[in-house]
């Protein structure tokens, strides 16, 4: 009997274990096959992502390296890719940060540092770009990319020994290479040794004569020397290999002016601002060189747009003033001429010239006390009359601000941007976005649709109430302008008639809630925000606990402030402030009573950070927006907001990195804003 009972229980014991170790198996082929899935989901999201930046759709790539990052966070691929999307987005600061990561996970992958050591050039920092091509190499000494890079950044830090010792390097291991040479005369024309670095550059040409950097820098040696014939010829050379760099035409223009080839030259400086509309030196120098010429109002147009980009460009305002009294417009040279003695009261030329504007314009008195002092400081100095509209010997350095040397066509005598290799090409997305906020988050019937991300924000009141709503009037969030077209015009107005007539034949408070929630938002969709607010205040006091009511009535209120019109008139122009004012203080309380109702909502904190941010209390709206990130890391929306504040702060590290991540979010008009701020 006890034999029988122990090989049953050793039978049970056996079959348990075993049943174990099948658990076992099953629970490692189990987590095993997951762990492929989650391998594979990955490798095919990266996949997806490169071939999105294959066709240059940059933004929609960084949409699938987050989800890869999100899958595999310990893959140094994702990161990296992401760090190229970027790169390619102008996002400099979001590039360093994903590629570092990725060096932290694997610090010996070569093409990660040398991606680092690009995005860090971008942004100046040089010192640390040479530290990271220096460990690359250390791995790859064959890199020829990566000794020039190096080298270039050694030049830029004005450490020229070292670049030299880097050139012999290189000069070593590719003894035919034409870059090589030309780096070389760069650094001797730094520590001016002109013949050294002719030598050099006679070498480089020879070495191969279709570089356009070479001729370019032989160029600059010759305009130094007023040998205008041979800069012309090496600039044709450059420009024949290199035909959209506007600095060329420039420069040719230079060399045109002095050999009296005036026609020429105009065209120069016209194909130059046809590359480059908003080239600083081709508006100044033509607008000289049709002052020259007699064509005086074209050359106002000309230093006006110089003046836009450089307000206080004190040459600029002195050939505007001359040309401004030149054609009869004697209020606005006095008003130039005013702003220059402002800066430099010894500038005798226009005290003489403000003197004779006020004359003009009967001003005797202003004229009489400018005369005086006129005459008072030619009892110390001769003074020199009317110099010649162009003086076309002589070149003016960009840096230069004497105002005796108005008419002087500026050189440009910055160095060519140095070519680093690299190889990432492709087109940066080059719109111009206006740096203007995003609008706060609202309720809408109709669902909005993004090209980017179809993840639209979720709160569960609102998910609450559309499940006691049909379909057609189910409610959405968005923050995003919207515009309605003709059909979505007339649902609207449609819909207020319906529901004003439900209104007027419900029975009681509960019949009329839902209408009076649709009409407030048909109203808000049609801009009629007075309407909304006294739908949402009616829906209120039907029954203050509902948070719909405070959103739809907080909303409508701020748009209402934001397009309250500004009168010219003062004392209207006050009380359409106080008007605004007021819309906000409405929208600002029941924004509070939506934080307290809603505390674990980022939504309504971003919408209270938006309303500081538009009265510009960008301190107050930065707390908000911090508030809401805490709750939200996703939010884009307030990474862009607390952007837009630090760059009215100055605080311009603070706003691209919040930039960088608003673009990686989704946000891709923060990438535009990084590039133009």
């Amino acid at each position: 009997m006890s034999i029988t009972t122990t090989n049953t229980s050793l039978h049970i014991h056996r079959r348990f274990s075993l049943w174990v170790c099948r658990l076992v198996v099953l629970s490692c082929l189990i987590i095993g096959s997951l762990q492929v899935h989650a391998q594979y989901r990955a490798d095919r999201l990266i996949t997806i992502g490169r071939s999105a930046m294959y066709y240059e759709d940059y933004v929609v790539a960084i949409q699938y390296f987050n989800q890869a990052i999100d899958t595999k966070p310990y893959l140094w691929e994702p990161w990296f890719y992401r760090a190229v999307a970027k790169y390619y987005l102008d996002d400099m600061t979001g590039a360093t940060r994903d590629v570092s990561r990725a060096i932290s996970i694997n610090p010996f992958v070569v093409s990660l540092y040398e991606l680092r050591g690009l995005t860090l050039i971008r942004q100046k920092q040089f010192a640390d770009a040479v530290s990271d091509y220096s460990r690359a190499l250390s791995y790859d000494p064959d890199n020829r990319q990566m000794w020039h890079n190096r080298t270039l950044c050694r030049i830029e830090m004005e450490d020229y020994d070292a670049a030299l010792l880097d050139l012999d390097t290189i000069g070593r291991r590719w003894p035919r290479d034409a870059r090589t040479m030309a780096m070389r005369a760069e650094v001797y024309l730094h520590k001016q040794d002109t013949t050294a670095a002719e030598v050099a550059l006679d070498s480089s040409i020879v070495i191969d004569a279709y570089e356009p950097i070479t001729h370019a820098m032989r160029a600059g040696l010759h305009l130094s020397k007023s040998q205008w014939a041979e800069a012309e010829n090496a600039l044709n050379h450059a420009i024949h290999l290199q035909p959209r760099q506007a600095g060329y035409y420039i420069n040719r223009a230079l060399a045109r002016v002095n050999l009296n080839n005036l026609r020429g030259a105009m065209a120069d400086y016209d194909l130059a601002l046809d590359i480059e509309p908003r080239n600083f030196l081709g508006h100044y120098n033509r607008g000289l060189l049709r002052a020259s010429i007699g064509d005086n109002n074209r050359a106002i147009t000309d230093f006006d747009f110089v003046l836009s980009l450089d307000t206080d460009n004190i040459m600029a305002l002195v050939n505007r003033a001359m040309l401004r009294e030149a054609t009869g417009d004697y209020e606005g040279a006095v008003s130039d001429y005013s702003l220059i003695l402002d800066e430099f009261p010894d500038f005798w030329l226009g005290l003489q010239n403000r003197a004779t504007c006020y004359r003009h314009l009967g001003n005797n008195e202003l004229a009489t006390r400018d005369e005086y002092r006129l005459f008072r400081a030619q009892l110390d100095r001769k003074l020199y009359g009317r110099q010649p509209r162009l003086n076309k010997e002589q070149l003016r350095r960009l840096n230069d601000t004497d105002p005796d040397k108005y008419n002087q066509l500026t050189v440009d005598d910055e160095e060519t941007p140095h070519e680093y290799d690299t190889p990432y090409r492709g087109r940066v997305q080059n719109r111009h976005v206006e740096a203007a906020p995003m609008p706060a988050f609202a309720l809408s019937l109709d669902p909005y649709s993004s090209s980017i991300s179809s993840t639209l924000p979720y709160e569960h009141h609102i998910d609450s109430i559309n499940h006691s709503l049909p379909a057609a009037y189910h409610i959405y969030i968005y923050a995003a302008a919207t515009t309605l077209n003709d059909s979505q015009t007339s649902r609207y107005f449609a819909m207020i008639d319906s529901m004003s007539a439900a209104i007027a034949e419900s029975r009681n408070i509960a019949s009329a809630q839902q209408p009076l929630l649709l009409r407030s938002m048909a109203h808000a969709a049609v801009h009629q925000w007075q309407e909304a607010v006294d739908d949402a205040t009616t829906l209120l006091a039907t029954d203050s606990t509902l948070a719909i009511g405070y959103w739809l009535r907080a909303t409508s209120a701020m748009r209402a402030a934001q397009t309250t019109h500004i009168a010219i008139d003062e004392e209207i122009a006050g009380g359409r402030q106080a008007v605004t004012e007021l819309w906000n203080a409405t929208a600002m309380a029941d924004l509070d009573r939506l934080i307290q109702m809603m505390p674990q909502s980022p939504l309504p904190i971003y919408n209270r950070g938006c309303i500081h941010l538009t009265a510009g209390r960008y301190s107050e709206a930065i707390a908000d927006f911090n508030d809401a990130i805490a709750l939200d890391a996703t939010l884009a929306e307030a990474y862009y907001n607390r952007a837009i504040c630090y760059l009215q702060l100055d605080q311009r590290e603070a706003a691209i990195a919040d930039m960088s991540k608003a673009g990686e979010l989704g946000l891709y008009d923060a990438y535009s804003v990084i590039k133009h701020n």
